[in-house]
């Protein structure tokens, strides 16, 4: 091969990696009265996260309330009785978990 296309399949494959680069899953919960907690998800990159899976998981791992982000990347829940953690997830790489002893209370 000669040196000019060696050298463009390397930028090219430097564009690449830039494109394909990944953005964190950034996901908040708090508490909203008593008995309601708020949670929004969304990217590092500042872009929301519509239609993102979270559920609110027993330490039984049983399913408490399984929903997705709404339009605006938030979704709201009836505070469960016991222990739970909310499970923000948007596929392998891109989960976050939030234990309601770090939700609190108003």
């Amino acid at each position: 091969m000669n040196n000019l296309y060696r050298l463009s399949l390397l930028l090219a494959g430097i564009g690449l990696s830039c494109v394909a680069q990944a953005h964190n899953p950034v996901c908040e919960c708090e508490a909203h009265g008593q008995d309601e907690i708020l949670c929004t998800g969304g990217f590092s990159d500042g872009s929301g996260a519509p239609g993102v899976t979270l559920d609110v998981i027993g330490y039984d791992e049983q399913i408490l309330v399984a929903g997705k982000l709404g339009d605006d990347s938030r979704l709201s829940f009836k505070r469960p009785d016991g222990e739970f953690y909310v499970l923000f997830d948007a596929g392998p790489g891109h989960v976050v978990e939030i234990d309601h002893a770090d939700i609190e209370n108003p």
